[in-house]
């Protein structure tokens, strides 16, 4: 649990800003150090949201919104896997240089 002098200093490095996705404001406190990839982050959605709205014109902006969030989430869940399986093939890799080094000893 943070004391008030704590959590003042820690709201007092974050930065107010607003951010639109699909047509609505968000106020955000964040990092200044975040601010621009939040903006890119931002931008990028309503990119994928306007694509969206243009290939699925019956589609309301709620249903586009959806669509962006999934494709994000589905994109999160690859890397992580690829992460996962590069930790495993880093952990082969080290246990045959362990049996190549037993092997020439």
């Amino acid at each position: 649990m943070l004391g008030n002098d704590q959590q003042y200093v820690m709201e007092s490095e974050l930065k107010s800003m607003q951010i639109m996705i699909g047509g609505r404001s968000y106020p955000l406190k964040v990092k200044e150090e975040d601010q621009e990839a939040i903006k890119k982050i931002a931008d990028d959605m309503n990119e994928k949201i306007n694509d969206f709205q243009l290939t699925y014109i019956n589609k309301d902006k709620q249903d586009c919104l959806a669509m962006t969030l999934l494709t994000y989430a589905v994109e999160n869940h690859k890397i992580k896997n690829s992460e996962s399986s590069s930790d495993k093939l880093g952990e082969r890799i080290d246990r045959l240089h362990s049996m190549l080094d037993g092997a020439l000893k």
